[in-house]
Parts: C-alpha cells; structure tokens; sequence
C-alpha cells in the first residue's frame, strides 16, 4: 500500500475570491438559497454554473446560468434557465424533495455532460444520473445501480448515498481493464427509515463513519450503451476521516481534476454534531481540504491535507440557511487560471482561485 503523506505534499491551495452568485429577490425558485452548484462549457465555450435552486419547504431544482468573466476572474451570473425538476416520483420526498447538489463531468471521449445528483425521494438521498450534449436539456438515465459484493456482505443499495463524481476519463478498474469511475459516499445509518435499523456495515468496515468510496462501470459496456454507467461494480474504500476537520464524515466536492501528481480530488470534511437524519443541519461545520488519488490506481490516496485549503471565515460562508459551511461541487480552468465553485452556508454560491503551491514547481 502507498504510504500516506500529509499536509504540504498536496501542493494546492484555494484563494477566495467571493460571492458569485445570491438569490434572486421575489424568485420563488431561490427563496431557500442558491448553492452547490455543477459547471461546464457549452459547444460555443461559453462557462456555465448550473446551480442548486431551493424553493419553498428545502424543494431543489438545478437552474442553468451563464458565467459572467472580465479579466480571466468570474465575477458574477446571468440567469438562463431551470433545467432539472423533481419531477419524478423518485425524487419527491415525505418531508422534503428534489434534484440537489448536481455535479457535471464533460466525458470527451463520450462526447456528453454527465451530471451527477442527489434524487431525493421517499427513502432519501440517493445518486442519479442525467445525460446532455448541451447543458439544457438532460436525459435521466435513473438511480445509480450498485451490484452486490458478497466479499462486503452488504448491498449499497439498501443505504443512503450522497457526493457522486464521475472521473472525466477512463481509469484502471480492480482487474486492470479500462473503466468508468466513480466516487460516492454511502451513509451506514438505516434508523431513520427503518426504526431499529442499525448501522450495518460492509465487512472488514470498522468506522462507521461516512467515508469516499469508488466504484466503476466497464468501458467497453458503457461505450456500447450509456445506460450501462449506471450499473456500477468493483466497490472499494478510498479514505474515511482522519483528521480534526474531519471528525463526522467526508465527501467528494468536485470531479477530479488530472494533475502532474495524479487525481486531484477537492473534498469536504465535517466537524460538529448531527442530528438524526438527513434535513439541514444546524449544528455543523464544513471545510474544503484536497487529496492526490494514484493516476495508476484512484482507489489509493497518495497524499492528504491535514489541514483545510478553505474553510468558514466570511459572513457569507458563517451565516445563512445552513451555517459555517464551505462546500465546493465544481471547477473550471479559465484561460491559465482554475476556479472552484462553492456553497456558501446552503445559501449562495462563492469562488475561488486554486493554485500550485510555487516551492512545488
């Protein structure tokens, strides 16, 4: 196994830069925030941020909304449209519903934009997934499908998942053959559903602590048939929490990103207390930290901070819907620059500048 390494060997850092994006006065759409928004560029180049819209009762559509750059800097947004309604079944939830937290990966050898999300429906948060060539109109092809493993002993399916990212291109899968990847985050605790429920665990799983996980589909089957991404195999445990910003859980912010070292994958670490379920928590603290995944295996970290790149500080990150929350979920290279977008106390969306550390270079 790769040694793991700490601190100032993930030579990055984010700068932030500010708010991007607030709600919209008188926009029912946005009365609960705007936040944790996907990214991508249309066929013409133009930038996109395809934010989390919240309406009235924690309801979540994905709207579409152009980019607003002067100077190489994103400085704000101009609104286009809603282009994901939970609009299904499956996505309208008892209490609350809808299509949250989208993240979009352009796959060049697909030639599509695959967006990730959180459908959340009547036995909660679950990963879907929806397909575009244009960043308007999405195609879903549904739930996330994760086949057993009976070396786990468990069934994903049976468990809340949140935080799906899917690599931009094809990766070694567990028996070296080319693959689709992905990241998710399964949540053990099954009480709320089902009173008594427990917290069953994958075997050999001694932290119950919500951690990153990959899994991944077969190239050959996903090129032949899209659909078959959905279907995914091969599960493993890349990180649980390890460090103090990290204490309740971990997840994946936004898709990796290829750099010299490997994957870069900026991810988010909660400290706090949680109550039960899975509503808007009020008692949590969200930061950003990054880790290097082996560009020859993804499901071995490399290199972890100990340390967040960017935590609460501002009065935009530090109060809002959901307080003391940094929440990145996109990034995108502008000209020689890179940005990550994110979600400023489950209310507005900031940015960022990420950058090499110069000792590294």
């Amino acid at each position: 196994m790769t040694q793991l390494r700490v601190a100032t060997d993930v030579p990055y850092q984010l700068t932030r830069l500010g708010v991007l994006m607030s709600p919209e006065r008188d926009n029912p759409d946005e009365v609960e925030g705007v936040l944790n928004p996907a990214s991508g560029r249309d066929r013409e180049g133009r930038l996109w941020l395809l934010p989390r819209l919240v309406a009235a009762g924690n309801v979540s559509r994905v709207g579409l909304a152009e980019i607003e750059v002067i100077d190489g800097t994103p400085i704000g947004v101009r609104r286009a449209a809603v282009v994901l309604e939970p609009d299904r079944a499956w996505e309208r939830g008892t209490d609350h519903g809808g299509v949250e937290d989208p993240r979009t990966t352009w796959v060049s050898d697909l030639g599509v934009h695959l967006m990730t999300y959180v459908a959340y429906g009547p036995l909660g948060p679950k990963p879907a997934l929806a397909v575009s060539t244009d960043l308007r109109k999405w195609k879903r092809l549904g739930p996330f499908q994760f086949g057993y493993d009976d070396d786990l002993d468990t069934d994903f399916n049976l468990y809340p998942n949140k935080d799906l990212v899917i690599f931009p291109e094809q990766v070694p899968g567990p028996d070296g053959q080319p693959s689709y990847a992905v990241l998710h985050r399964p949540m053990w605790d099954l009480d709320w559903i089902s009173p008594g429920g427990g917290s069953p665990r994958p075997a050999g799983v001694e932290d119950g602590r919500p951690g990153i996980w990959i899994s991944y589909a077969p190239a050959s089957e996903v090129r032949a048939d899209i659909s078959r991404l959905v279907n995914l195999s091969g599960h493993r445990m890349v990180a649980l929490p390890r460090f103090p910003f990290e204490a309740l859980k971990i997840g994946a912010g936004p898709p990796p990103i290829r750099v010299p070292e490997g994957w870069l994958l900026i991810h988010h670490g909660v400290t706090g207390e949680l109550s039960p379920g899975f509503d808007q928590q009020q008692n949590v603290y969200y930061a950003a930290g990054a880790m290097i995944l082996s560009a020859d295996d993804p499901a071995t970290v490399v290199a972890r901070t100990a340390v967040p790149l960017l935590a609460p500080e501002t009065t935009d990150e530090r109060s809002g819907i959901v307080p003391n929350v940094v929440f990145p979920t996109a990034i995108e290279t502008i000209g020689d620059r890179t940005f990550v977008f994110y979600g400023m106390a489950d209310s507005k969306v900031g940015v960022a500048e990420l950058t090499r550390i110069q000792e590294y270079s």
